[in-house]
């Protein structure tokens, strides 16, 4: 059945490809794996690495980044099914190869492997490939979940997904995010399970301490009182944007999650102060202006650090996007309402570090009350950054409990 389902998406992508330009990507780059192994692979084994997207991808980062630093011997493969994390991330120099993964059919499966030669996989958080999973296992070749997450909801603890259940009993060892995780597993069997938390904390705090200078957002910040809103959507443009215009001691960096022309000119007729965008600035123009609009992907988790306050947007949306990101700069930070399913932000609403925006009014509570207490501010700031370091480690759990085989020491 699972299977069925695999050839019917896949089906279902060649239809939509016709007239998406999302759908085509994929299909294109599926057909050109087959290519790419085959040129690229050689007689090497690799230590695969895959990831849905950017944020799975990010994850994994700290393992790669290690893993190349400490034992460029070895080669590593990366793999993306999304076209948002292959098309980004194609040119990432901590891989040696970089393509896409074909869908999950049997026969794919065993191709993939056995051009590929992997050595060892890593399976970033919700990527369970049943059939890869089964060829690998059955190959003897050693497979880790990373970062991986489970919620009682899952079809792994339903009736019907028992058969899907068995993928998860194939899998070498879980490295999982909580306790809860462990237990769900525990009931069906699956006890090669530890709880090591979240590998996002540790790509965080490097991406931190080897952040570069940002000349212009550092001459718009300084001596000001900036507001850094991150990510950010419409709804929550619209409410902090207008508490913007109405206090002029407050500046605003403003990162839309969508930056096209058209969105960028959108957020510009809201503005009623002057503001600049940040690759048509200088260093004199940004330190003028009231607001600095970042039209340009990359920045903003640099950026985050200039804040005396973060808002990160998506919250009334999709879902907010990377609170960690903005937490560890030890700066507290807002969000959205749509914010239930994310265990970061759930823990830092708990500490103290994070504050949930219903509407304007309480947007508008919460900035006048760090405005007014500013040793509060600075007290949420802190709750902010020391949950993140508190929590990081994974990685190096991770990295340690797998290496000695890669190795071949074990």
């Amino acid at each position: 059945m699972y299977s069925l389902i695999i050839y019917l998406y896949n089906l279902c992508v060649i239809v939509v490809s016709l007239f998406n330009p999302k759908a085509r990507l994929m299909r294109r780059g599926h057909r050109n794996t087959w290519r790419i192994l085959r040129r690229e692979v050689g007689t090497h084994t690799y230590v695969w690495f895959h990831a849905a997207s950017l944020g799975e991808f990010e994850q994994g980062r700290p393992l790669m980044e290690r893993l190349r630093r400490e034992h460029p011997e070895k080669k590593i493969l990366l793999t993306f099914f999304s076209p948002s994390g292959y098309e980004v991330r194609r040119d990432y120099p901590g891989a040696d190869i970089v393509c896409y993964l074909p869908f999950d059919t049997p026969l794919n499966a065993r191709k993939f492997i056995r051009l590929a030669r992997p050595e060892a996989a890593y399976f970033i958080k919700y990527e369970f490939w049943r059939n890869y999973i089964e060829v690998l296992h059955h190959q003897g070749i050693p497979v880790y979940s990373v970062s991986s997450i489970f919620r009682p909801g899952q079809i792994f603890f339903r009736s019907y997904g028992r058969g899907y259940s068995r993928c998860l009993h194939r899998i070498t060892h879980l490295f999982v995010q909580n306790e809860e995780s462990q237990r769900l597993l525990a009931q069906i069997g699956v006890t090669q399970v530890s709880v090591v938390g979240d590998t996002r904390f540790d790509r965080v705090i490097d991406i931190m301490q080897t952040a570069k200078p940002l000349p212009i957002a550092e001459a718009f910040a300084r001596g000001r009182k900036v507001l850094v809103a991150g990510s950010t959507w419409p709804p929550c443009e619209d409410i902090l944007i207008d508490y913007f215009n109405r206090h002029p001691n407050l500046h605003l960096i403003i990162a839309p999650h969508v930056v096209s022309e058209d969105h960028l000119r959108e957020i510009e007729s809201k503005l009623r102060r002057p503001s600049v965008r940040y690759t048509e600035a200088t260093a004199e123009q940004a330190a003028e202006a009231d607001c600095l609009i970042i039209n340009c992907y990359g920045l903003l988790s640099a950026i985050y650090r200039y804040a005396e306050v973060a808002y990160v947007g998506g919250g009334f949306g999709v879902g907010i996007h990377n609170v960690p990101e903005a937490a560890v700069y030890g700066v507290p930070v807002l969000i959205g309402p749509n914010n239930k399913k994310f265990r970061e932000a759930q823990a830092l609403l708990a500490g103290g570090g994070c504050f949930e925006v219903t509407d304007a009014a309480s947007f508008a509570e919460l900035m006048d009350r760090f405005t007014e207490q500013p040793e509060e501010c600075r007290q949420a700031g802190r709750a902010a950054g020391d949950y993140i370091h508190r929590n990081a480690g994974a990685a190096d759990l991770i990295y340690r409990a797998t290496l000695p085989r890669l190795l071949g020491k074990s």
